[in-house]
């Protein structure tokens, strides 16, 4: 092995050090255990903050340097001379020990400002709720909310000295580098959770292709299923399809021993069948065993020699870092390349069978995947609250009934077979609060109740005992809304927040599970009567059109006002059924 390929250990200030040799501009990272996944939903952007209160002292620079917050980790990586190096660092440790303070506002509108432009999936929120890793999915709702003392806890408790691993890439180990960080321990990874009652499962959102992501076990083998299931993609979905013009894979390490294989296609509106189904069919094809030993080969051949090139050791060292405060031992260069050749179609079949069963797939909207045998992720909950019951103010819709325990949203039927969307108050992970009073709660599986006063009349003493019954912790107070509800929206409002996605600045605009609302049995006895109603006078109106030209008795203008007159009626009877349908979903 090229003695340039390996990785050395030591420690700089008690922190753990990876070095790595490496000629050129010297490259070096901290990276700290800590990052969305250790967060509440309404605390979220603690740790984005602190990155960057952290990172305002260094000012412009000729050299790069940057920040990172991800699920479980926060880097902090640089690039140049070697004095320049020690002096990011430096600087770096020195803001986390004493934060800027006095930049914490100006920050806080920063991060606003980049949230509006960040695209974030919505895979995270159906697998793993409003909680742990399924965070990323949300806006950061916490920033506004945190005073200096929230946030300097949160750096003095968690970027630590033994929170913490530092690389370095270079000719060598740079003197005077002095890492003065608070005491502290290693924190544990997040705990991983789960909103799925069932795998593999599918949701339908959005337009734009087939995603999906299954959970499997972070091995070199899984890495090169990867790969290989990329090519098939491309080879169905694009060579010999022409469906997509975009197919990939992504594999991605939570450092606790599973790893994340994500695969997406794209699909312009009137391929989108075609793209489901030979998407299914790719992955069908794969859990059945059909290999080809020529893909692996391809795939194997491309990983080798990014484990075999001159900068292979450099690539590796923010990973190792993450592994060793996952508690993970690096893994030396040899084991990795002896696991990369000795994997064989066998093995990444089973891979394949692992992953069918933890996949979760993202289908285009009004699209499902029950026909392939993956299950509906819930948009519901298993029960509804008992207590007082409020109607919606525009009719029809859900009612929201509010308990002792919790809030819900059931269907206008009120029998026991009504469908539901509940938050406990104990597994409430946020709740937005508004100054007109309005309400959306959050339960850590990602539901979402609404309680407005303006839908559904609630009174003041119902909305006092449900501020009173929420964790205080869980509150988060919003500036006034640009566009508050209106009674003619508590049809639509679903329980289950709004699908306005994770880019909107508006936080009225709520990732969440989704569905359309349950139409009820008054609302399908007004449909059926106002369809059947315009259809007669619409079919009325197309007989006088067609004959009552003819009449010599009626004058061209006599014709023209009744053949409007009713087609006119035709079209108020059609549109109240229209809106039923728009609004709603059949039983």
């Amino acid at each position: 092995m090229n003695p340039q390929a390996a990785v050395h250990h030591t420690r700089v200030d008690g922190i753990p050090t990876l070095f790595a040799h490496a000629t050129g501009p010297m490259r070096a990272g901290l990276v700290f255990r800590v990052g969305v996944a250790d967060e509440t939903l309404a605390r979220a952007g603690v740790t984005h903050l602190v990155e960057h209160l952290a990172l305002h002292r260094q000012g412009l620079a000729d050299y790069h340097f940057n920040g990172a917050t991800k699920a479980a980790f926060t880097h902090f990586h640089v690039e140049g001379a070697e004095h320049e190096v020690v002096a990011y660092l430096t600087g770096v440790c020195a803001s986390l020990t004493d934060l800027p303070m006095d930049r914490l506002e100006t920050e806080k509108e920063i991060l606003r400002t980049e949230e509006s432009r960040r695209e974030v999936g919505r895979l995270p929120l159906w697998r793993y709720g409003a909680q742990g890793h399924g965070l990323v999915s949300y806006p950061e709702w916490g920033v506004r909310g945190l005073r200096p003392d929230d946030v300097r806890h949160w750096a003095q408790s968690r970027f630590t000295q033994g929170n913490a691993v530092l690389w370095i890439a270079g000719e060598r180990l740079p003197a005077g580098l002095s890492l003065e960080l608070p005491h502290g321990g290693r924190c544990p990874l997040p705990a991983v959770t789960s909103a799925l009652p069932a795998a593999p499962a599918y949701f339908s959102d959005g337009t734009g292709g087939v995603l999906l992501d299954a959970v499997v076990t972070d091995t070199t083998a899984a890495r090169l299923y990867a790969g290989v299931l990329e090519r098939e993609l491309s080879r169905a979905l694009r060579q010999e399809g022409g469906y997509s013009y975009t197919t990939a894979t992504d594999y991605a390490s939570r450092r606790d021993g599973c790893a994340l294989v994500t695969a997406f296609a794209d699909a312009l509106p009137d391929r989108q069948d075609a793209v489901l189904g030979g998407f299914v069919d790719v992955l069908a094809a794969l859990q059945a065993g059909r290999i080809a030993q020529a893909d692996l080969d391809a795939v194997r051949g491309r990983a080798d020699a990014a484990l075999t090139a001159p900068d292979a050791a450099v690539r590796r060292l923010p990973g190792m870092a993450e592994d060793l405060l996952a508690g993970r031992p690096p893994r030396a260069l040899d084991e990795l390349r002896a696991e990369l050749w000795a994997a064989t179609p066998a093995h990444l079949h089973a891979v394949a069978v692992e992953a069918g069963q933890t996949a979760l797939m993202q289908v285009p909207a009004g699209h499902t995947a029950d026909w392939a045998g993956y299950a509906a992720a819930p948009t519901s909950s298993p029960y509804a609250v008992t207590g007082r019951r409020f109607e919606p103010v525009g009719g029809g819709g859900e009612a929201l009934v509010v308990g002792e325990e919790g809030v819900s949203l059931v269907s206008g039927a009120g029998d026991g077979s009504q469908r539901a969307a509940t938050v406990p108050y104990g597994s409430c992970a946020a709740v937005l609060s508004w100054p007109d009073g309005g309400r959306r709660l959050i339960g850590t599986d990602g539901i979402c109740v609404d309680v407005e006063p303006a839908l559904y009349r609630v009174d003041a003493h119902t909305m006092a005992a449900v501020d009173a019954a929420v964790p205080p912790a869980a509150v988060v107070w919003l500036p006034p809304r640009q566009k508050p509800p209106r009674p003619q929206s508590a049809g639509g409002n679903g329980g289950n927040g709004a699908d306005g996605g994770n880019r909107a600045p508006d936080p009225a605009a709520t990732p969440g599970r989704s569905a359309p609302a349950r139409r009820t049995g008054r609302q399908t006895v007004t449909l059926v009567a106002f369809a059947v109603l315009g259809g007669l006078c619409g079919f009325l109106a197309l007989l006088f059109t067609v004959f009552g030209a003819g009449d010599p008795e009626t004058s061209t203008g006599e014709w023209a006002a009744i053949a409007g007159f009713l087609w006119g009626v035709a079209a108020l009877l059609a549109w109240p059924a229209v809106r039923i349908l728009r609004r709603t979903r059949r039983v």
